[in-house]
């Protein structure tokens, strides 16, 4: 199981701020785990329906996309932020 958190409009477009889930085999890079996810439902689709502009983070540490998964507990999807 990993934990999945959803910060700012992706948390509004999926409906919900985390979730536990048990990853399919074949999802292994944080790519994958996106693609996955929309999958699911409208919510997710529309979530990450520009994925390019997601930020991720395993185990609170930014990733890339290609990044493997590996056994991280935590993954946390976020936009873009800008200063302020």
């Amino acid at each position: 199981m990993v934990k999945l958190v959803y910060f700012a409009w992706v948390r509004e477009r999926i409906g919900k701020s985390q979730e536990e889930i048990d990853l399919p085999e074949n999802v292994t890079t944080i790519s994958d785990l996106i693609a996955h996810l929309r999958t699911i439902d409208e919510g997710y689709d529309a979530a990450f329906q520009e994925p390019h502009v997601i930020r991720a983070a395993l185990d609170k540490t930014h990733s890339m996309h290609d990044e493997a998964i590996g056994d991280a507990k935590e993954i946390a999807f976020f936009p873009p932020m800008t200063g302020g």
